[in-house]
């Protein structure tokens, strides 16, 4: 197992990995921070083996972590910005992955770190293709509460709404508000089925009933494609027919 940190300034940002890093199997979550410094300090201590780490960060930078921590343990970069990705692997960093980051692009950057970091014995055996991980058919959202998370299976998911920092889930008997923006959600949800069809609404095409014009509908409820994602939706939508 290879003990992982992720540090992000941004909250939601160290969510989304500390999720993703509990879904593969040789990777251990031994914390998560929005301080980098608070970061160093469990580098320093030898709590970690690998670290999922933002560049840019108000407190001390990505690249001033790299330089402080040393040799002590494997670094994956996080960012929005690929004007750095030269500077940090002059800093021999694993990998570099571009935000959003979507799970497989995730999990082969684990892989790496794996097979550097493994036991010998353990990485002869790994050299032959590992056979995929299982893709997880649930996800966890923020609940009402400060350290509630609800557990929401795909399969039950008609469509989101986004509503500024909020997005509205609708599911069969439910509707669950939670603090997070329809782009970060988007990366969490398997694609297809899940699709983006407006600037506002995310569909599961699994549970479309009519498309009538430029209207889906879902349940009871129609939700706009928009002029952007039109093209895209009804492409998609005419490929399945042929199927």
């Amino acid at each position: 197992m290879l003990r992982c940190i992720a540090v992000d300034d941004e909250a939601y940002a160290t969510r989304i990995l500390a999720a993703y890093i509990e879904k593969v199997p040789f990777l251990d979550l031994v914390g998560t921070t929005t301080k980098p410094i608070e970061a160093l300090l469990w580098v320093q201590e030898g709590r970690a083996d690998v670290v999922f780490l933002d560049i840019q960060m108000p407190e001390l930078t990505g690249l001033q972590f790299l330089k402080l921590c040393g040799n002590k343990c494997k670094v994956i970069l996080t960012t929005a910005y690929p004007e750095h990705a030269l500077e940090g692997f002059n800093h021999d960093v694993v990998d570099y992955l571009l935000k959003p980051i979507a799970f497989d692009r995730f999990l082969r950057a684990a892989h790496k770190a794996y097979a550097l970091l493994a036991p010998p014995a353990t990485a002869a055996v790994s050299a032959s293709p590992a056979p995929p991980s299982a893709a997880p058919n649930y996800m966890f959202v923020k609940g009402e509460t400060k350290n509630k998370f609800l557990r929401l299976d795909f399969t039950d998911i008609l469509y989101i709404q986004g509503l500024k920092n909020y997005v509205s889930i609708f599911a069969t008997g439910q509707r669950i508000v939670t603090y997070q923006t329809l782009r970060e959600l988007e990366t969490q949800l398997p694609q297809p089925p899940f699709l983006r069809v407006h600037k506002s609404y995310i569909v599961s095409l699994d549970k479309v009933r009519m498309v009538e014009g430029n209207m889906i509908h879902i349940a009871q409820d129609q939700i706009p494609v928009g002029e952007t994602y039109r093209d895209a939706f009804f492409r998609l939508i005419r490929d399945r027919e042929a199927t």
